[in-house]
């Protein structure tokens, strides 16, 4: 038969999409607030301050939420996650240079223990904001990334026809493994693999994966998502959760693009991400064949 391809998108937003006038932030754009900020970011010594004072607002913030930030970045920080790291590493990894920019207020970006101590942390705080009605953190947690997971399978039963099982999954970006072991827990006979640019987000992954107990364990990479260097036509879903906005433009095409390639016929690409009224906004990519 003739091979035709189709590519099948799907927004879910559990509501009809809605566009409205774009509502700029005070403090952006060529306004004396926005030049009062821009000036005040741009001498170090206060900017270091007030970095400072905004990570002790987060921080507090969240441990009101009964998020114990503190208690479990340092449970990172004393843990082995150290060895891990130099098992996991690849050292002739190549950086793109919007990676070694300063990022989320680390100095180092996502190239340091720091942030990747914290970042689970950060996560479950960003969850709970999301879901302000939500009676815990487990809760608000499980409706964000519940809806994800139901989205997902919801969408590839559908579109997928005949290649409707999900036996491989890759979740490019996956930071410290929660979007990754979400995926792992809702397809459990299905082999993860969860890859992303920092080694130190994947030790601590790595090294949470280790004290669990999985009919198939998570794998880890450490590789660029624009070019992963995985076989193609090897993963019936892939996954990009809070990665895009992120990125540059271009990498974000290298993504898409990768994403493709990796990508089964019949299987799909799945996007979550921030948007400007919602917390996240899912997006269901099949690729088709028949």
């Amino acid at each position: 038969g003739r091979r035709r391809d189709a590519v099948v998108v799907a927004a879910v937003t559990g509501a009809a999409p809605q566009e409205g006038s774009l509502e700029r932030p005070a403090w952006s754009g060529e306004t004396p607030v926005s030049r009062l900020v821009a000036a005040l970011i741009a001498f170090k010594p206060l900017y270091s301050l007030m970095k400072l004072a905004s990570r002790e607002v987060i921080i507090r913030t969240a441990e009101k939420s009964n998020i114990p930030w503190r208690e479990m970045t340092r449970k990172v920080l004393e843990s082995d996650v150290y060895e891990v790291f130099e098992r996991i590493r690849d050292p002739n990894i190549i950086y793109p240079d919007y990676y070694l920019s300063p990022f989320h207020a680390y100095d180092e970006g996502n190239l340091s223990w720091l942030a990747a101590a914290e970042a689970e942390a950060a996560t479950l705080s960003i969850a709970k904001r999301a879901i302000p009605e939500a009676t815990s953190i487990e809760e608000a947690n499980q409706i964000v990334r519940g809806n994800w997971m139901n989205a997902i399978e919801e969408h590839h039963l559908k579109y997928s026809g005949e290649n409707c099982q999900i036996n491989d999954i890759l979740d490019i970006g996956c930071s410290v493994g929660v979007s990754t072991r979400y995926l792992a827990e809702r397809f459990p006979s299905a082999k993860a693999v969860g890859l992303d640019l920092s080694p130190y987000f994947l030790a601590v992954a790595a090294q949470k994966e280790e004290q669990l107990c999985r009919q198939n364990p998570i794998r880890w990479v450490h590789a660029n998502g624009e070019a992963t260097g995985l076989p193609p036509n090897s993963f019936d879903v892939v996954s990009l959760a809070y990665v895009c906005h992120e990125c540059p433009a271009g990498a974000i095409i290298g993504l898409a693009k990768e994403a493709f390639r990796l990508l089964r016929p019949g299987g799909t690409i799945a996007l979550t991400d921030n948007s400007v009224r919602k917390f996240s906004l899912p997006i269901l990519i099949s690729y088709c064949t028949w």
